[in-house]
């Protein structure tokens, strides 16, 4: 019988090795930009064309190569950073593993020119699918200059799975700000389809954090930095106030090399502890330097994952230095000898409604007085008293809205008014199906209009709207109601012609970070149809010169924006197109939230407008229920009998 098992050859081996090193066009940028940082470049520059799939070209001024060491490089294997086993455990250099550049030959068409300092001529190969076509002396400046064109030109598998130019992009431009980040004292510059998209001169890490985020945060970012016999801690942290609700400008880096740690980000949001509500992220860019010998970062073929050797250490040092920042920074609770009570703990703008944490042994005017000195207190990120007159004032300001309120809801209670089915907007189509007693599409149990109270809806907790039925009560949720409300809108107006805009008195302004920057122009198309007017304003910064005339007033049309892109990165369905990602992303910022007082008449549109929804039973994302109904007959049973 004939042997089956024989060596393949190598330029399959090489692209199979190339399928775990080489994902998509970022993988490449990475390892091209790491081997420039260590040849000792000072400035380096990426060009890009239509997201990488037809060029990706790194050039570097750094000490270069001879002409058999560039040959030798694209061998699999090869690597001037080991000489024994023993070196794995000190490495400080990125590009160790010896198998990136012949992986990137093997999928792609490659180009190399490179001379060092000591040379006259340079050195010219050409590969293509790890042949080499050519290999000549040329004339170039000291360093190197590498170009990947046509990438997965003989793997159409693979390149079918890559992504459009503008999402491949984004991953190409991360790739790029992560390097950037990791090294301030080098020179970077990035060009995108023969635009130069960023120029970053050699600067302090500072300076280079405000050249990629937008500048507003340079008042919310908290330095911090330990030192200690296993590690060294440096970077920033973001004041509670700079907190968002995706995990966007999160960066961990361990001897200038990035990674990804859910565990370090655990220890993160642990030091901010009641500083943050549950599902707000703060930012932050966390340095760590560690002896190599604590650490192996050769254990995922992206080295974007570190083993620790003591993680539970590297943990508490950690939290400690972060809450020790933050502290230096007037942000954590502070002890007020003047206070009554010192050791209250700061909220930092986010309290739980009125009522929940009140002391019922003080007056009412003292107890609404402590919670609005807490939210005026949020700025600084300390819950410090107001003055004795600004006391006053504010207690005699709550007084005024808690009589105005009664007395409001006491002219309503008189007045009749109309069900809320009576009104302009129509409800479904089949009207003998508008609330269900159960929540489910198929109940015959549904009641009809004329089983509603004729009295008006109220809300409960700042949260629900409670609307009485003849046969029990309906308890909305507003904002996942009105999330449903405004998907279904935005969803008819992506899909038909550009809808109105209301146009701005007064154009706003605002400054991305690079990721969202790339992310909101692959996105303007759609926004200008929904009736958004953003323009280009030069670098990171736009021009909001109107939105949708159903928008219009009800919100900061900035704020509005960015929790959109906020919400679109977070909204990763495959299943959803990108007109309904849209829709659901901008329901999501758009709609009321918790907490938000609405007037009768808005109660009442909205419970008519939600039940002419064409399916108003679940919010967009189809894990939390709009509304749902009680039952007399279940109430009395909650009772007892």
């Amino acid at each position: 019988m004939r042997d089956v098992i024989q060596l393949l050859p190598d330029s399959i081996a090489n692209q199979i090795a190339a399928g775990e090193v080489i994902q998509r066009p970022a993988s490449v940028v990475k390892e091209l930009l790491e081997n420039a940082v260590d040849a000792g470049g000072q400035s380096l520059q990426l060009i890009l064309k239509d997201g990488g799939k037809t060029l990706i070209q790194v050039i570097d001024d750094g000490c270069g190569m001879s002409p058999t060491d560039a040959r030798m490089s694209l061998e699999r294997h090869a690597t001037s950073k080991l000489q024994s086993a023993d070196d794995l455990f000190g490495l400080r250099t990125k590009g160790f593993r010896g198998e990136a550049l012949a992986s990137i030959a093997a999928v792609a068409q490659l180009e190399l020119k490179t001379r060092r300092q000591t040379d006259e001529l340079g050195t010219h190969l050409i590969v293509e699918g790890s042949e080499v076509l050519s290999q000549e002396p040329c004339q170039c400046p000291v360093g190197t200059s590498m170009s990947v064109k046509r990438l997965f030109f003989n793997v159409p598998a693979r390149r079918q799975f890559l992504k459009s130019d503008a999402a491949e992009y984004k991953h190409l431009r991360e790739e790029f700000v992560r390097i950037a980040l990791a090294h301030p004292e080098l020179s970077f510059t990035l060009f995108n389809n023969d635009k130069q998209e960023l120029q970053l001169p050699a600067t302090k890490l500072r300076r280079r954090v405000l050249s990629l985020f937008p500048k507003k945060l340079e008042s919310l970012l908290v330095p911090i930095e330990e030192d200690t016999d296993v590690l060294g801690i440096k970077g920033f942290v973001g004041k509670p106030g700079a907190a968002k609700k995706s995990r966007g400008e999160q960066y961990f880096f361990v001897n200038d090399r990035f990674i990804k740690s859910s565990y370090l980000h655990h220890a993160v949001r642990s030091a901010y502890d009641e500083l943050l509500p549950e599902k707000a992220h703060p930012i932050y860019f966390i340095f760590l330097e560690i002896d190599p010998a604590r650490i192996d970062i050769n254990v995922h073929p992206t080295k974007q994952e570190i083993k620790f050797e003591d993680e539970r250490l590297i943990y508490n040092y950690l939290k400690a230095t972060i809450r020790h920042g933050l502290a230096r920074a007037s942000v954590t609770p502070t002890l007020d000898f003047e206070s009554d009570n010192v050791f209250k703990p700061a909220k930092i703008g986010y309290l739980r409604s009125m009522g929940n944490d009140l002391d019922p042994s003080q007056p009412l005017a003292s107890k609404i007085n402590e919670s609005s000195s807490s939210v005026s207190s949020s700025g600084s990120g300390v819950d410090t008293p107001p003055s004795e007159s600004r006391r006053q004032a504010n207690n005699q300001r709550h007084w005024e809205r808690m009589y105005e309120v009664l007395g409001q809801e006491a002219e309503e209670e008189q007045q009749p008014r109309k069900s809320v089915f009576e009104l302009g907007s129509a409800a479904d189509s089949e009207e003998g199906e508008i609330i269900p007693s159960r929540f489910s599409e198929e109940s015959e149990d549904t009641p009809s209009p004329t089983t509603r109270e004729d009295k008006p809806p109220y809300q409960l907790h700042r949260r629900y709207i409670v609307s009485p039925l003849k046969s029990g009560l309906l308890l909305i949720d507003q904002r996942a109601a009105h999330q449903r409300i405004l998907y279904e809108d935005f969803l008819r107006q992506l899909r038909a012609e550009k809808s109105p805009s209301q146009q701005n008195l007064f154009p706003q302004t605002m400054e991305l970070s690079v990721a969202d920057a790339g992310l909101l122009e692959e996105l303007i198309p759609e926004l200008r149809s929904l009736g958004f007017e953003i323009e280009a304003f030069g670098g990171q910064s736009y021009i909001v010169r109107g939105v949708p005339a159903d928008l219009a007033g009800k919100a900061n049309e900035v704020e509005l924006v960015q929790q959109m892109l906020d919400a679109y990165r977070t909204e990763i369905d495959p299943q959803l197109d990108t007109h309904e990602r849209m829709a659901r992303s901008l329901a999501r910022s758009a709609a009321v939230k918790h907490g938000q007082i609405l007037e009768r008449s808005e109660m009442d549109d909205l419970i008519a407008r939600l039940f002419a929804c064409e399916q108003h039973q679940l919010s967009p994302s189809g894990r939390r229920r709009c509304y749902i109904t009680f039952e007399l007959d279940e109430l009395e049973d909650r009772f007892g009998k």
